[in-house]
């Protein structure tokens, strides 16, 4: 088993032994990896880190999350309740 894109998300910027690699490239390393190995490498992507496989030491950044101008999470889009829902 290996790596699908969807592990690895658009905000995360990994670096393989110091150089930046593609989303591409890491799913085509992961073919020769074990489940073990794989999972590992998924938690790490999600929360960030330093992480060695093998020889290979891969470096997970995470980028910030979107924020409003008040310096919060935005919080989506609020829902109004129109006149029919309320009773």
């Amino acid at each position: 088993m290996k790596l699908t894109p969807q592990s690895i998300r658009n905000n995360v910027r990994i670096t393989w032994n110091g150089e930046p690699i593609s989303k591409q490239e890491i799913i085509d390393m992961s073919v020769h990896w074990n489940e073990k190995q794989i999972t590992y490498f998924k938690k790490i992507v999600k929360q960030g880190g330093t992480v060695k496989i093998g020889t290979n030491k891969f470096k997970i950044v995470i980028g910030d999350p979107i924020l409003t101008s008040r310096g919060e999470k935005d919080g989506g889009i609020q829902q109004i309740p129109d006149t029919d829902s309320r009773f």
